[in-house]
C-alpha cells in the first residue's frame, strides 16, 4: 500500500461481497424479485419498527421529528411500492415488432448510494428499492450522524430477506465509521453512484468516472398571487414548511405574495402559526442562524422553541413557524438561500410580473432547476413558469415537499430524490425512479425500409428559402 494512501480494501472487501450477491441475485425471476423488494419495504414499514428507527434517527442525528418521520417512512414507502406494482424489470420488458425491437431489462451491478442525515431511513430503502427491482445490490453509504439509524435498518432488512430467500448481501453498508475518502473510494469502484445530499458529495460522483445520479440543491420559493385561494394557500404552506422540521430539501424557504393580497395572506399565515419577526428579532434571528457568516448546523432542523430560545425570541404559544421580511437576494440576504429550519422568507412583489421576476432571481441564486410552486387560480400561470422559469417542477396549489417527490393525488413518481437537469448540475430531470437503475439490451431485426424522399422532408423548406 502506498503509505500516502489511506487503505480502502475494506471497502473493496465490501463491494466484492455486494456482486457476488448480485451475481446469484440476478437469477432470480420477476415474482422472486418482487418478493425481495416486499421483504425490503417492510422492514422498515412494519409499524413498530418504524417508529424505533424514527425515534433512532431523531436521537442520534438531531434532526427532525419522530412523528413526521414515522409518516415519511410509510408513505414513502408505499407510494413507491404503488408505483412499481406490476412493473417489469426482468427479462423482457418491451417489443415492437412493427420497428423490430424487443427490449430486455438488465441490472447494472452494484449501486453505490450516498444517505443524507436528514432521511436515514426512508432515503436508504427507496434506493435499495429500487436497486433491487432492477436486480442490483446496493451499498449503502450513510453519513456520520446517520449511521446508526441506517445499521439498524440494515439489520431489519436482512432478516426480512432471510424470509424470503434472496442473499442478504444485495444491500450491505459500507464499515463503520465512513469516512470521507471511503466514500470516494467507494464511488471509484461500484457501477453506479446515487447521491442524495451535500453538493460537495454530488460534485465528487460526477468526477469519479463512475456513471452518476445526483441531485441539486433545494430553495423552494412559492408565489402567491392575487387569484389565490389564500387560507387554503396558509394550510397548505404550513403543513409542508414544519413537516419533520423542515428537514425537506422541498420545503417552502421562500414565499413571493404580490402586493394587493399581502396582508390578507399575512393573517392567513398567522392564523396557521406563522410569526412575522420585527428588526430586532430578524437580527437575533440572522446572527444565531448564522454566527460568523455560516449557517449554524447545530439548529438545522430543530423544534421551534429550540430555535427560538437560542435566538433569544419570545414565540407565543401556538407559532409554529417564524417568518422574516426580506427585500434582496443573494449572499448579503441569507434569508434568500435554503435554511432547512422553521424560517419562511416572505417578499412582496408589487404584481404578479414582479412575483415571476424576484422567483428566477432566486432559482438563479440557488436551487435552478429543482422546484417552484404557485398558489393560484389562473388557468395559464402554471404553464407559462414551466415554459420560461429555469425549473424541473411547477407544484400547483399543494403543500409543496409532499407533492415534489410523489403524492397520491399528483401523478410525480414517489422519490426522496428529485433531479434538477442542467440547471442543477445534474444528469437527470425528473425524480429518481427504478428506470434509473437498469440497463436495457435491445435485440434489432429488419423491417420493411423505410427511407424518405428528400421532398418529403425538405418541400416546405425549399418553397420558403428556395433549394
Amino acid at each position: 500500500m502506498d503509505g500516502n494512501k489511506p487503505d480502502t480494501s475494506h471497502v473493496d472487501a465490501v463491494v466484492a461481497r455486494a456482486r457476488a450477491a448480485q451475481k446469484v441475485f440476478e437469477t432470480f425471476d420477476q415474482a422472486r424479485v418482487d418478493r425481495a423488494v416486499q421483504a425490503l419495504a417492510w422492514a422498515l414499514m412494519e409499524p413498530e419498527r418504524n417508529r424505533r428507527l424514527a425515534e433512532l434517527a431523531v436521537r442520534t442525528t438531531g434532526l427532525g421529528s419522530v412523528e413526521d418521520k414515522i409518516r415519511k417512512n410509510h408513505r414513502k414507502t408505499l407510494g413507491l411500492l404503488r408505483d412499481l406494482q406490476g412493473a417489469r424489470t426482468v427479462g423482457v420488458i418491451h417489443e415492437d415488432p412493427a420497428k423490430g425491437l424487443v427490449e430486455i431489462a438488465r441490472p447494472l451491478g452494484v449501486v453505490g448510494a450516498i444517505v443524507p442525515s436528514t432521511n436515514p431511513l426512508a432515503t436508504p430503502t427507496n434506493n435499495a428499492i429500487n436497486a433491487v427491482k432492477c436486480r442490483n445490490a446496493v451499498v449503502l453509504a450513510p453519513s456520520p450522524k446517520g449511521e446508526e439509524a441506517c445499521a439498524q435498518l440494515l439489520a431489519h432488512m436482512h432478516a426480512e430477506l432471510d424470509k424470503v430467500g434472496a442473499p442478504r448481501d444485495i444491500v450491505i453498508q459500507m464499515p463503520r465509521p465512513t469516512t470521507k475518502a471511503d466514500t470516494e473510494h467507494l464511488m471509484r469502484v461500484v457501477d453506479q453512484v446515487v447521491v442524495t445530499g451535500s453538493q460537495r458529495n454530488v460534485r465528487n460522483a460526477y468526477s469519479s468516472g463512475t456513471p452518476a445520479i445526483g441531485v441539486g440543491a433545494g430553495n423552494v420559493a412559492v408565489i402567491v398571487d392575487e387569484t389565490a385561494h389564500l387560507a387554503d394557500a396558509a394550510r397548505k404552506i404550513r403543513q409542508s414548511k414544519t413537516f419533520d422540521n423542515a428537514t425537506s430539501c422541498s420545503s417552502e424557504n421562500s414565499l413571493i405574495v404580490v402586493d394587493d393580497r399581502y396582508d390578507a395572506m399575512m393573517a392567513a399565515l398567522a392564523a396557521e402559526g406563522g410569526m412575522m419577526l420585527g428588526p430586532d428579532d430578524t437580527a437575533r434571528l440572522t446572527a444565531t442562524l448564522w454566527p460568523e457568516g455560516r449557517l449554524n448546523g447545530a439548529l438545522l432542523a430543530q423544534d421551534l422553541p429550540v430555535l427560538a430560545q437560542a435566538a433569544g425570541i419570545a414565540a407565543p404559544e401556538g407559532t409554529r413557524f417564524f417568518m422574516v421580511a426580506d427585500d434582496g437576494v443573494g449572499p448579503d440576504h441569507p434569508y434568500s438561500g435554503e435554511k432547512m429550519s422553521l424560517v419562511l422568507t416572505v417578499y412582496r412583489a408589487a404584481d404578479y410580473a414582479g412575483a415571476v421576476a424576484r422567483a428566477t432571481d432566486l432559482l438563479n441564486h440557488q436551487g435552478g432547476g429543482h422546484s417552484l410552486g404557485i398558489h393560484t387560480t389562473h388557468p395559464d400561470r402554471p404553464l407559462e413558469l414551466g415554459l420560461t422559469l429555469p425549473t424541473c417542477r411547477v407544484i400547483v396549489n399543494q403543500a409543496h415537499c409532499f407533492a415534489t417527490g410523489g403524492s397520491f393525488d399528483n401523478g410525480m413518481p414517489f422519490s426522496l430524490s428529485m433531479g434538477c437537469g442542467s440547471w442543477g448540475g445534474n444528469s437527470i430531470s425528473d425524480n429518481l425512479n427504478y428506470r434509473h437503475f437498469m440497463n436495457i439490451t435491445r435485440v434489432v431485426r429488419t423491417i420493411p425500409a423505410a427511407e424518405p424522399d428528400l421532398a418529403d422532408l425538405f418541400s416546405d423548406y425549399w418553397a420558403e428559402v428556395g433549394r
